[in-house]
């Protein structure tokens, strides 16, 4: 499992360990990583062209030793300096003494140029390396780094941040301004959340994890389940397993209008290991249709029989009194769609079994009163603030899709999806996959991250680089499965 630690955190381990070690160790540690993570990059270093983007503090120090030990290795180094007066001393020294030169940003770079000869400099560089803000940095680049910033994206070599591209949110993956766009992110210790969480995420490009010794706390910010999390979490069934110890899963879903919403639905929930699936609705002969084995009433959720957990929601338009009745049901269950919109959120926090709520970005945006804009910039937030409101988990579903339980803890992001993905229909195949395996037993945050992780590897699996309907997901939800469980 990926962690992430909150830059508080990251502070708090840092400082606890450069008072164990010799002074300025722990960024040598930082640098050698850095080093090592440019040099693959270039492939080869004796003759390349650096060029350091370095403000003030340690992540200026970093690149500067970093550009110290490409130097040495004879690659051709200029660290450009927003900050003259405030550089980290010792490591503009050991540039020097490595042969690096340095230029002064809005300055004369050494061949006559001025500020258009500095952003020409790293316009021609083989690799443009970001040092300017460090995690602590917040509301993007001051006005004098934004020229650097479009200088390194316009750059024909790679960019490489360091531990965080400079103008993002480190906590919260917000981007409040001009930012760096890298195509890798070497950070260091543990991952912060903003590399994680989009906006922020597609700012750091592939990320690089340097160790450097750091003892962090055993709850992290967030994290991110891998393929032996999810695997140890899928449910398989034992030889004396039957339909209802493995699960019945109940589906209020679809309308006269959205049939369509109920058959995907459906679909998700017969590939997500429950033992049988109960669908209640008007779109009875729809589900029949294409899925026979599909116990189907036409009674209501109180007379459809036993389930272990309610999917309601998906394509139900109006329907209020399926919606509350189903909330009344001493199970869990998952609430998406239209029965977003049509969710007391004072029935809600009253529920005793748990409540998985599946928004996508604009019914975030609906049920927390704010823009859609708020809810994408703000993602981490948004998620929390509506567990809270609830007291129930939040998957937020979207680029970065993130689960966040009412009782705090740290925060599942996903990280399989692809964006195919994002086509109608897709969500009521989660919805039904989730609530699937909420009904086989498993937790709340653990059914909708599970959930999330493989409906995301079988959007990436049905699509392979080319448009995909809902459809196509459900049908390849099996293969992710076995992907998993290798």
């Amino acid at each position: 499992m990926r962690s992430a630690y909150s830059v508080d955190t990251v502070r708090t381990a840092e400082r606890e360990l450069m008072a164990r070690l010799p002074e300025g160790a722990l960024m040598q540690r930082a640098a050698a990583g850095l080093a090592a993570a440019c040099a693959d990059l270039l492939g080869r270093v004796y003759g390349s062209r650096v060029v350091l983007l370095v403000g003030s503090g340690d992540n200026g120090g970093d690149a500067l030793y970093a550009g110290a030990r490409l130097a040495r290795r004879g690659a051709g180094v200029r660290a450009v300096l927003l900050a003259p007066e405030r550089a980290h001393a010792r490591g503009l020294a050991a540039l020097r003494r490595a042969g690096g030169r340095v230029v002064v940003a809005g300055g004369a770079d050494g061949a006559g140029g001025g500020a258009q000869g500095v952003e020409e400099l790293v316009e021609r560089a083989d690799l443009v390396v970001d040092g300017i803000v460090g995690i602590g940095g917040k509301g993007g680049l001051r006005p004098d780094a934004v020229p650097l910033a479009a200088a390194a994206e316009r750059s024909r070599g790679a960019v490489v941040a360091v531990d965080l591209p400079s103008g993002v949110d480190a906590d919260t993956g917000e981007v409040r301004g001009v930012a760096v766009r890298a195509d890798l992110t070497v950070t260091f210790g543990t991952h912060k959340p903003g590399l994680l969480i989009d906006p922020a995420r597609e700012y750091a490009g592939s990320v690089r994890l340097v160790d450097i010794g750091l003892e962090l706390p055993a709850e992290p910010e967030l994290e991110a389940l891998q393929h032996a999390d999810v695997a140890r979490l899928l449910p398989v069934p034992r030889a004396e397993s039957d339909k209802y110890r493995r699960g019945v899963v109940g589906i209020a879903a679809g309308s006269a209008r959205y049939p369509g919403a109920a058959v995907l639905a459906v679909a998700g929930a017969l590939r997500g290991g429950a033992g049988a699936v109960r669908y209640v609705g008007p779109a009875g002969d729809a589900v029949l249709t294409r899925f026979p084995e599909t116990l189907v009433s036409d009674q209501g959720p109180k007379h459809a029989g036993r389930v272990q957990a309610w999917v309601v929601g998906p394509g139900a338009g109006d329907d209020t009194a399926t919606v509350g009745e189903v909330l009344a049901a001493d199970v869990p269950v998952l609430v998406d769609a239209d029965g977003l919109r049509l969710a007391e959120a004072g029935v809600v926090r009253a529920r005793r079994a748990p409540t998985l709520m599946t928004p996508h970005a604009g019914e975030a945006a609906a049920l927390l009163g704010v823009d859609r804009a708020e809810v994408e910039g703000g993602r981490l937030a948004a998620a929390r603030e509506l567990a809270g409101r609830y007291g129930a988990t939040v998957l937020l579903k979207g680029s970065t899709t993130l689960v966040a339980d009412s009782g705090g803890g740290a925060v599942r992001v996903n990280p399989t999806g692809t964006s195919w993905l994002a086509t109608a229909g897709s969500g009521d195949v989660l919805s039904g996959l989730a609530g699937s395996l909420l009904a086989a037993g498993l937790s709340a945050v653990d059914a909708g991250s599970v959930g999330a992780y493989v409906h995301g590897l079988a959007g990436r699996l049905a699509a392979d680089g080319a448009p995909v309907g809902a459809h196509d997901v459900a049908e390849a939800v099996p293969e992710a499965w076995r992907n998993v469980l290798g």
